[in-house]
């Protein structure tokens, strides 16, 4: 997916944090939960003039669409070494979650819409930092996708820009988020808005030892 403007393609983000949460988030904000991956190349795009895209924040009608979008970011990603690691029963597993997701106060989902159609969602979490680094809360990218027929149309960055204004309104002034390490596309078109990377997570299996 292109960074609009500029010739970039637009992907997603997304890494299991539960063991790297740290301390338990305050009381009235939310710890970081596993996000999704970044999908892989896109298909040939058709075009959408950006003044068809729509965001707005989900509701629990929505759970449909985003339960379509967040398995399919999944499912592009069978080949990396954590995310192709798919349960049978996730489908089940996750419309609870999600559905739980909807609810926090902590976090919200936007979908990016072209007429009636959802093409992509990005998921922003308000969570809490490390109590011995600044800034004591951030913004949590998560699971974001965009179907293969949509990208290089502008959608990744107007989700974006809502989360840009969640933030705002909750004093945030910083966000991360974590991408798959094998999609140079998502790495190409984090770092083209503004994204640097700061750390690196590591596997190591423990089988067969």
């Amino acid at each position: 997916m292109k960074k609009p403007g500029d010739g970039r393609r637009e992907t997603g983000s997304g890494r299991p944090r539960d063991a790297e949460r740290g301390p338990e988030a305050p009381r009235g904000v939310t710890a970081p939960t596993p996000p999704f991956p970044t999908p892989s190349v896109p298909a040939s795009p058709i075009p959408h003039p950006a003044s068809r895209i729509s965001v707005r924040e989900a509701n629990a009608k929505d759970l449909p669409s985003i339960l379509a979008l967040r398995l399919a970011l999944l499912r592009e990603h069978s080949h990396n070494a954590i995310y192709g690691r798919l349960r049978p029963d996730a489908e089940s597993r996750a419309a609870k979650l999600f559905a739980a997701q909807l609810q926090s106060p902590n976090e919200v989902i936007f979908l990016a819409e072209i007429g009636r159609e959802a093409v992509g969602v990005l998921r922003c979490i308000h969570s809490a930092g490390s109590p011995l680094l600044d800034p004591p809360q951030y913004a949590y990218i998560s699971s974001v996708y965009v179907v293969p027929r949509a990208r290089e149309q502008g959608v990744l960055r107007r989700l974006l820009a809502a989360a840009d204004d969640w933030c705002a309104d909750r004093g945030l002034d910083e966000m991360r988020l974590h991408n798959a390490a094998d999609n140079p596309l998502a790495n190409a078109a984090w770092e083209a808005l503004g994204f640097e990377v700061a750390e690196h997570l590591r596997v190591r299996s423990l089988k067969q030892r």
